[in-house]
């Protein structure tokens, strides 16, 4: 389906009707549903084999709009929108009913964010109401970052895909619930945690282990982003008792300024060391690879600072252990 006014016109039709629309936002590719009917939000745990413990994301095209949906919005929560809508930032805050349960969860907070895309903010102008949307991807696989990935996965699942090209961030947004005080990031993302300190101040931002109940916000499950193919973190030193042997020649490189690292294939994100770059290219990288039939993918870790954080986050819950190299091969530790 294509991304102009008339696409647009008949992908709303096909949200108020309770169908569901892939589209591109800013971050990656979402699989939209009318947010106020349950009965549309429960065909998006359907094509996605989604579990039911695991919130989605509300989108709106205006400030307005969200505070229609929460039951308060506090001074920061504005403040916070002003500064970074349209944009890479969810709010999460208390709800109001018209909210249906299963897009939360059951908790009583939603989160919702007002996407920087042109075409995304068309739809939900088009649909005439908020849109619901994770990624458009089978639950807990690498996220999309083209309209061709979304094809790949959820061809013949949904009604429409509107079909726009690469994502400019690349990473998806970051989750900051004001339920708690100081406000808690529940997943690092495309607003990196410098910025909202300059508006929050004071903020926990330590990772979150979700051991039971509904997970308080998505991707915060241990194992999340995954390839198919066995992906490990690379790091220094030797390897030991009980490391697995597996010859580099059969193992793709993930590197963050360099493509080759001694393998015989690799994807470079950044040669510049651009964390933008790098956030951009990760996702669509991480695919590319993960088709080429290796037995493993070595990855790189980036430096943990702006946009960092959210790559990193994606690898360790992408990641089922780590690697080091000796002699010509990569030995692996499953974790």
């Amino acid at each position: 389906m294509s991304a102009d006014e008339r696409g647009l016109a008949e992908a709303g039709e096909i949200i108020r009707k309770g169908g569901l629309v892939a589209f591109p936002t800013e971050t990656v590719y979402g699989l939209g549903a009318d947010a106020l009917s349950a009965e549309a939000v429960a065909r998006i745990f359907e094509a996605k084999e989604r579990p039911r413990f695991d919130p989605i994301i509300v989108h709106v095209a205006s400030p307005e709009e969200a505070e229609e949906l929460w039951a308060e919005v506090p001074d920061l929560a504005r403040a916070l929108m002003e500064r970074f809508w349209p944009g890479p930032l969810t709010i999460v805050l208390p709800k109001r009913d018209v909210v249906p349960d299963i897009v939360t969860a059951g908790l009583p907070t939603v989160a919702i964010r007002m996407p920087d895309h042109e075409v995304a903010l068309g739809l939900i102008r088009a649909a005439g109401r908020p849109i619901a949307a994770p990624s458009a991807n089978r639950f807990g696989k690498t996220s999309p970052t083209h309209h061709e990935h979304v094809l790949e996965e959820l061809s013949g699942r949904i009604e429409a895909v509107i079909a726009a090209g690469p994502t400019p961030v690349g990473i998806e947004s970051t989750v900051i619930s004001l339920v708690e005080n100081p406000p808690r990031v529940l997943r690092p993302g495309g607003t990196p945690l410098e910025a909202l300190r300059e508006v929050v101040g004071e903020l926990q931002a330590e990772p979150l282990a979700v051991k039971h109940g509904p997970a308080p916000s998505p991707g915060t499950m241990r194992r999340h982003y995954m390839p198919r193919t066995p992906l490990f973190l690379l790091e220094p030193g030797l390897p030991g008792d009980g490391w697995e042997r597996i010859p580099r020649e059969r193992c793709g490189f993930l590197g963050f300024r360099e493509a080759k690292h001694g393998f015989r294939y690799g994807e470079a994100l950044s040669e510049k060391g651009d964390l933008r770059e790098a956030a951009a290219k990760f996702f669509a990288a991480l695919r590319r690879l993960d088709s080429m039939g290796f037995s493993a993918i070595v990855a790189e870790p980036v430096p943990e600072e702006g946009l960092g954080v959210a790559i990193m986050d994606r690898l360790k819950r992408a990641s089922q252990g780590i690697a080091r190299l000796n002699q010509g091969d990569v030995w692996v530790k499953r974790l």
